[in-house]
């Protein structure tokens, strides 16, 4: 989430991958409405890491969720590489998901009767792809994040960041442009966690792709470039007001 006059990233390039105008969003809860989000301005460049930081309850995963067009907004504009996304069908709009955007949570939802090879190759066989090109491509992701040897274990033999290696293998299988993270390593002990910090960083330099990150952690926060957090329902970056 970048203004024009901020310093280039090696992957930006001129055209934004994301930008979200005048973006709100509200919630109805015991006869009363809460604003989350309110005239949220954000541009995202392509290869930029960006983490999103703040207390609980303050619309981190809402904006989140926006972003991965998991929810809609009340009122604004979501733009990916130029186009409208929220005027989609919702079938196109779930291609587009499932093509463009990966996710990351901070538990790994993995279906436990399967083992991280067939975990991770999952979103290509939903998206169409032939199964030998499917485990090919998974199995080298697995071998990136440090898996190489876990490939035909099922869940529950693997450790908790284990788990959550496979979980980031499988939000990468299509090589989405923007990945999309939620406190990915607030199960995870400090060792653990220190490992999955260094692949993300590591995977967006060596893929281009487009990083935001929510987190309560400072030492995930430092691997980004940048840093917002959200203030009455806005973007607060380098203690300026977007």
């Amino acid at each position: 989430m970048v203004d024009e006059n901020a310093k280039r990233h090696p992957f930006i390039h001129e055209t934004p991958l994301v930008q979200g105008c005048n973006i709100h969003k509200g919630f109805n809860t015991d006869n009363r409405r809460i604003e989350v989000l309110t005239g949220l301005n954000f541009i995202l460049q392509q290869g930029e890491t960006v983490a999103v930081t703040g207390p609980s309850g303050i619309g981190k995963s809402t904006l989140l969720h926006i972003l991965g067009t998991l929810d809609r907004p009340d009122h604004g504009t979501l733009l990916f590489n130029g186009e409208n996304v929220f005027r989609f069908n919702s079938d196109r709009l779930a291609a587009f998901r499932n093509a463009s955007i990966g996710f990351v949570f901070q538990f790994h939802h993995l279906l436990a009767e399967f083992s991280a090879l067939e975990n991770a190759m999952m979103p290509l066989l939903i998206n169409g792809r032939p199964r030998g090109e499917a485990e090919e491509t998974a199995r080298k992701l697995l071998v990136r994040v440090g898996l190489d040897n876990r490939l035909t274990h099922r869940v529950n033999q693997l450790s908790g960041g284990e788990q959550q290696r496979v979980a980031l293998a499988r939000a990468l299988v299509l090589s989405p442009a923007l990945l999309l993270a939620d406190e990915p390593t607030g199960n995870l002990d400090k060792k653990n966690s220190e490992h999955v910090h260094e692949l993300l960083y590591e995977l967006n330099r060596e893929l281009g792709m487009t990083l935001v990150v929510v987190t309560h952690s400072t030492a995930l926060a430092a691997y980004m470039r940048r840093r917002v957090t959200l203030s009455e329902g806005r973007l607060m970056e380098e203690g300026k007001q977007e």
